[in-house]
Formats: C-alpha cells, structure tokens, sequence
C-alpha cells in the first residue's frame, strides 16, 4: 500500500462559539482517516476539550486571540496540535489524584487532561517561552 501524509489546519477566534466548527473539523480528519463512529466523536471530544481549556484558561475567554488546529494524517496515526499564545499550562503541576477521587471531592479542574490522555495513545504539551504553547495529541491508527 502506497504510503501518504495530508496535514489540515484550521484558525479560530478564542470564543466557545466555535468549538462546534473545530469539533466539525476533527471529525472530518478522523472520518477520512477511517475511524467509525465512536472513535470520532471520542477524538473531537478530546479535542474540543483541549480548545475549550485554551480558551478558558489560556485566554481568560478573551475573544481577540486566535486558536490554531493542526491534523496531521498519516499511514499510522492521525495527530492534532492546538497552539495558542496564551498563559501556558504545566501538566506536570497536575495532582495525581483518580478522577473518581476528583469526583467525591467534586473538583472539576484537571479532568480535562485526564479525559485526553484516556481517549489519545499519546499526548505532549510544549511550552516555547514568550512565543506559544503546543498541545500534540496523537491516536494510532490499528488497520486491519
């Protein structure tokens, strides 16, 4: 099988409005990828996820900044990269705590993340000081 490589990226102004765009986005990429149904609508979950955290927390719900999406498909795994240029996040900062525990103490903060790693095989977060911060979240593609 001839091997292929297509990237997409999408720009979107910082407001909650368009996480349905971006959710569009994603599950476009992860239909032409070839992943059914379920797997789809997990992977523009994490994605929109990942957005909205950007936007709540990167951004402080400004709506001026500018949200990036890349998708990048190949033979082997579908990835995408949210940048943005606002306040970075360290997940190494992030409490170890179960979600289940999380949930008894009623904590909404972190489940997020804890939701992405769970539905991605790989997530890395990049932070280039005083220029933006990267977010790559790679599902590996198991063909039959």
């Amino acid at each position: 099988m001839a091997s292929f490589e297509k990237t997409f990226t999408l720009h979107v102004p910082s407001s909650t409005e368009n996480l349905a765009m971006i959710r569009d986005f994603v599950s476009s990429i992860g239909a032409r990828a070839g992943l059914d149904d379920a797997q789809v609508l997990r992977l523009a979950l994490a994605v929109d996820e990942a957005c909205a955290n950007v936007i709540e927390h990167a951004y402080g719900s400004e709506q001026f900044h500018e949200v990036t999406i890349h998708g990048e498909l190949d033979n082997d795994e579908l990835s995408f990269v949210i940048v943005d240029t606002g306040r970075h996040f360290d997940p190494a900062h992030l409490q170890s705590e179960s979600v289940e525990e999380l949930v008894k103490q009623r904590k909404s903060g972190g489940l997020g993340l804890r939701l992405i790693r769970t539905i991605m095989d790989d997530v890395q977060y990049r932070i280039i000081p005083g220029e933006k911060n990267e977010l790559r979240m790679t599902k590996k593609l198991h063909k039959d």
